[in-house]
């Protein structure tokens, strides 16, 4: 192995959140950590805010005392996956070598920075990520359930990024996540094997966590079945062997597809044997009765034999906790092979012909005032429209590169009675008249008090312009020069290029995912980059 710099390294924390009450807690415990010179806490904090909606910003407190910033930005409930890519590539902004990511139900026992410190200092610039173990505390005065359990597995995960610090450097070599996982399953087995095959080594730390079992209702075990359609995913893009080459153990799935084909036995037998009967033919009946009740005798060992896995290392009887958990096995020991099944052939379907990540680019969609032309509020005069500098080669490079093009405005002057649409329209076909016809135009005419689902930052313009070109939100880069558009294109499952200009604020230069100088340069980044890697700032790269 290659020495270790002498020199800390440095890094940023990132932490994906659905706004759970742990949140506070687990930056009050990183709050708490000592650190020094030789061992440094995190250049800054990015929490992403993944709820879904229009929701209320986190409210979140950390002490003055501390020497980072603490920062949010919004992740649009699109899942860990794209949310951990939303808060590392604008952690990036820092400089940071490294990204440590955490989930938001973790916490951090004295020392954990101190760890961390070390355990970057002693990986070479061949290691790719240092995995942190964790530790799940389980009751001592009973057996465990079948959820605490669950939750006790992640002693034992390799490459749950609950604490996972990968290097910046080996993020942008893969373009991060891959955010088709839509759930905190296999995201992280995924990333780990294209680090690998892109030539890093992943290595386990000595640092510590501490990972509660989260408060879970009687139905847990049947919803998490949903990963089997990751699990489906996971086959497409790794092939048949991924499980080996993940470190991952090896599920019950083929058991539940017996339990779900006796299910099918059962009910072709029945009908067989009504619609025989019907017809007088009696031997037929008794034929496929005799079929239906063998499947049924199976499904029933098969269903009696999963219960009994499942209970056997739980609460014993007699355990105040054991009826309660008796009474959950059963009714989701019956469901859970159905929905296995379910979301596994869902996942196969849907995946089918998934290819790699990144997906590629196919649409390159452009904010108009203040990107393409030099902004005029509420412009309805064709002849004040001006051209940004670098806007006619930028867009004709996107055209000779056979990509789509197409334009996403608000238009608010229109629903504040400033502007008629036929205005509007005068100046677009203007720019048209400039630039070349664009293959989609999008705008938005209403004010911000009608709370439109169309209005940047929402994502309607984004979701609309992509589907007009037949190409997936994921395949649009959208460049635009406010935070609004940045937003937009999030929450909408798009890229996006910040390009600055006069009016935008710090803070939303800060939480792009992506920021050029110029509108030419953010252009060249996306079409320099044909595997989707988005656009990185001078000095940015650690």
């Amino acid at each position: 192995m290659t020495p270790a710099s002498t020199e800390p390294a440095t890094y940023a924390v990132v932490i994906p959140s659905v706004g759970r009450p742990t949140l506070q807690w687990l930056l009050d415990t990183l709050s708490a950590q000592d650190v020094d010179a030789r061992h440094p806490g995190p250049l800054e904090v990015v929490v992403v805010d993944d709820r879904r909606g229009d929701v209320a910003p986190l409210r979140l407190s950390v002490p003055d005392t501390v020497a980072w910033t603490v920062r949010t930005v919004r992740g649009y409930g699109r899942g860990p996956a794209a949310a951990r890519n939303r808060g590392w590539r604008a952690a990036r902004r820092s400089g940071a070598e490294w990204i440590a990511f955490l989930d938001d139900d973790v916490e951090l026992p004295a020392g954990w920075a101190q760890r961390l410190a070390e355990d970057l200092a002693a990986c070479g610039p061949e290691i790719g990520a240092t995995q942190g173990r964790i530790d799940v505390p389980l009751p001592d005065t009973r057996r465990p359930t079948d959820w605490e359990r669950n939750t006790a597995s992640l002693e034992d995960a390799d490459w749950a990024t609950a604490d996972m610090a990968y290097r910046v450097a080996a993020l942008e070599a893969v373009a991060g996540f891959d955010e088709r996982f839509p759930r905190a399953y296999r995201e992280d087995a995924d990333l780990a094997l294209r680090v690998r095959r892109a030539g890093w080594q992943l290595v386990r730390g000595e640092r510590r966590i501490t990972h509660p079992v989260r408060p879970a209702d009687d139905l847990v075990s049947l919803r998490v079945q949903a990963g089997n359609a990751d699990d489906a995913l996971m086959r497409r893009l790794h092939g048949p062997d991924w499980r080996a080459a993940a470190e991952a153990p090896r599920g019950g799935f083929a058991w539940h597809a017996a339990t779900v084909g006796a299910l099918g036995v059962t009910a072709a037998g029945t009908a067989a044997a009504a619609g025989a009967a019907a017809l007088g033919r009696r031997s037929g009946a008794r034929t496929a009765l005799a079929a239906a009740g063998t499947g049924a005798a199976a499904w029933g060992w098969l269903t009696g034999r999963f219960l009994m896995l499942r209970m056997g290392p739980g609460p014993r009887p007699g355990d105040p906790a054991f009826l309660a958990e008796l009474s959950r096995m059963a009714r989701t020991s019956a469901a859970i092979p159905v929905a296995a099944v379910r979301h596994k052939l869902r996942g196969r379907w849907r995946h089918r012909g998934t290819g790699p990540w990144p997906v590629p680019v196919r649409a390159v969609l452009f904010d108009r005032d203040g990107t393409l032309v030099h902004d005029v509020p509420y412009n309805g005069d064709p002849a004040k429209v001006e051209l940004v500098p670098g806007a006619e080669e930028a867009v004709a490079a996107v055209r000779a590169a056979g990509l789509a093009v197409g334009v996403v405005s608000n238009q608010s002057g229109i629903g504040r009675g400033l502007l008629t649409r036929a205005q509007v329209d005068a100046v677009n076909a203007r720019v048209a008249e400039l630039l070349g016809p664009f293959d989609t135009w999008q705008l938005c005419p209403h004010a911000p008090e009608d709370r439109c689902a169309c209005r940047k930052p929402n994502p309607g313009m984004v979701l609309a312009a992509a589907a007009e070109l037949g190409v997936q939100p994921a395949e649009c880069v959208l460049i635009g020069d406010i935070g609004a558009d940045v937003e937009a294109a999030q929450a909408a499952g798009a890229r996006s290029v910040l390009v600055p200009t006069p009016v935008t604020r710090e803070e939303e230069v800060a939480a792009a995912p992506a920021v050029a100088a110029t509108l030419t340069e953010a252009v060249a980044s996306v079409l320099g980059a044909p595997t989707g890697r988005p656009a990185v700032p001078a000095g940015a790269r650690g």
